[in-house]
């Protein structure tokens, strides 16, 4: 059964994808090696896990503004996440994103982070400001 979730858009586009998902804010600058797409932060949920090619779900980003640099050099080096999504957006992914062309949205109608989980099919439409659930696996 599909499931419309209404969001504000950030950077237009649309994904469709495997999410996965963390609880943590995550830092590109530090956190993420963006010639791999591996999170290399060992205090992160998502330590050793890759984000390539994967719909990332995560409450906010933190850390430095470089960070929206390493977000554009992993679309690049082909390592980036298909589409991101946040409950909050800050500046610095907010940046990154539209810099690299990566569609992404924040804002859900609904908590993303008890919804969502790794493995589920979704498909992030920002043009439209909605995600549809494709295939849970809940």
């Amino acid at each position: 059964m599909k499931k419309t979730i209404k969001c504000r858009k950030i950077s237009r586009g649309k994904a469709t994808g495997e999410v996965i998902v963390t609880q943590d804010p995550l830092s590109f600058l530090g956190g993420v090696n963006p010639e791999k797409g591996t999170i290399i932060d060992p205090g992160h949920g998502l330590y050793g896990k890759n984000i390539s090619g994967k719909i990332l779900v995560l409450p906010a980003g933190k850390g430095s503004t470089v960070g929206s640099y390493v977000i554009f050099q992993m679309a690049k080096n082909k390592t980036a996440p298909l589409a991101i999504i946040s409950l909050n957006a800050e500046p610095i992914i907010a940046t990154g994103a539209i810099m690299a062309g990566i569609p992404m949205v924040d804002q859900p109608n609904v908590n993303i982070l008890d919804i969502l989980r790794e493995g589920d099919i979704v498909e992030v439409d920002a043009d439209s400001g909605i995600i549809i659930l494709l295939n849970s696996h809940k």
